[in-house]
């Protein structure tokens, strides 16, 4: 089965079960999110990210798609941040009974999981500064910390807590910490209190967590010590390329409801879509969203040649532009319908929130606009073509791949 065939599914699921569901997502968000749930398999669109399901180019259109109903869509398939990054590195890392007792329920759709690294009192774009430490006791590991604004940790269905901290204060700076596995009713382990999002409660609500003396057995592990910005890496590509994808998605939304919007309400005589400023609003939002998806399609293509660090510029540039897109035409969808676009009356005011956070998720876009540079200025060009501006243009794909992550995940 090709990949226009599941985007053709992808698009009729959410046409007839996912938006028609919206309504009823306020008041029931469990119930109503474990129907799509089940629907979803049964229509052949459960777990499409996995490696050997639909490659990152094929996969692009599918999230675009989830991105229309930020709130429903990404859970409904099984392709919801931090869940899906969390089930690549336990792809990738866990043993057997870590993939048994973790990775198998949340490929199922089970359970959910937390992605427990950002802290309140650390710059946690550097991860290499997080404060939280990790101890080894005998046969068990004593985890003491803080961890600030982790998605999924107020929900009851959220059972599994990726927690990374310091576990070699001594060794070279991306070496030092690991990241353990650890289960929501360990002792010592408190979900503190629960934070919105812009009054917004994403991915089932955000939440402060405190660790106090949090032990575990030594097979918690999540590889080995000091790899977890090794493990951190290997969720990078993927997950960019995703939740890329999805603000593509909410901003084609925005585009959707600013035209229906255009069309339907007059002032001043005429029809919005008659007013030239309206025009020309709705003119860059198409220019720049398809600009937007083209570079993701593009970074998606690269990642699919070399899962290594080939396309690390492509996924430093499309951090930093696609929230950027979708909070402008988001914002003038919101100003073209007044008062309606910052109510709960349309999904704008969300699709904003959310774009405007991911412009500090997985590190600020300071941190991947200094990347991008970098990887310009380390270009192999000639002293003498670089002059003159000649010599080839270059392929893409820079030598520094951004190592900063900060939550909330998107």
């Amino acid at each position: 089965m090709d990949s226009t065939d599941h985007v053709k599914r992808m698009q009729a699921f959410l046409d007839e079960e996912i938006v028609p569901a919206e309504a009823r997502y306020a008041t029931d968000p469990v119930g109503v999110a474990e129907e799509l749930k089940a629907e979803a398999k049964r229509r052949d669109l459960w777990n499409l990210f996995r490696p050997g399901a639909l490659s990152n180019v094929d996969f692009a259109p599918v999230a675009e798609l989830t991105g229309w109903s930020l709130k429903l869509a990404p859970e409904a398939v099984n392709a919801m941040a931090p869940d899906v990054e969390n089930m690549i590195m336990l792809d990738g890392y866990a043993t057997h009974e870590q993939r048994s007792r973790w990775l198998d329920p949340l490929l199922d759709g089970a359970i959910r999981s937390a992605f427990t690294v950002a802290e309140p009192d650390v710059a946690s774009s550097d991860v290499t500064g997080l404060a939280t430490t990790i101890r080894r006791d005998g046969e068990d590991y004593v985890i003491t910390g803080r961890k600030y604004f982790i998605a999924n940790a107020p929900d009851a269905r959220c059972r599994l807590f990726l927690v990374m901290g310091r576990t070699d204060a001594d060794a070279a700076a991306d070496r030092q910490h690991s990241i353990l596995l650890v289960d929501r009713d360990t002792p010592g382990l408190e979900v503190v209190r629960p934070l919105t999002v812009f009054g917004f409660d994403d991915h089932h609500g955000y939440a402060e967590v405190a660790l106090n003396d949090v032990r575990v057995p030594a097979d918690a592990l999540l590889g080995a010590e000091g790899q977890a910005c090794e493990i951190l890496r290997s969720r990078q590509g993927a997950g960019r390329i995703h939740y890329c994808m999805r603000l593509i998605g909410a901003a084609e939304r925005a585009i959707d409801l600013m035209v229906r919007r255009a069309r339907d309400r007059v002032a001043f005589g005429k029809p919005l879509a008659e007013q030239g400023v309206v025009r020309e609003q709705i003119a860059h939002s198409r220019m720049e969203v398809d600009q937007a998806r083209l570079l993701v399609l593009r970074a998606a293509a690269l990642l699919d040649q070399d899962p290594g660090a080939g396309a690390s510029a492509e996924l430093a540039a499309i951090k930093v532009v696609c929230p950027r897109v979708a909070c402008d035409v988001i914002d003038r969808a919101i100003q073209i319908h007044g008062g309606a676009g910052v109510s709960d009356d349309t999904p704008l005011a969300f699709s904003y929130a959310y774009a405007r956070t991911i412009r500090m998720a997985f590190g600020p876009d300071a941190i991947d606009v200094d990347a991008i540079a970098g990887a310009e200025l380390a270009q192999s060009r000639s002293a003498d073509q670089s002059a003159h501006g000649a010599g080839p243009g270059r392929r893409g794909g820079g030598t520094r791949t951004p190592p900063g992550t900060v939550a909330p995940s998107p």
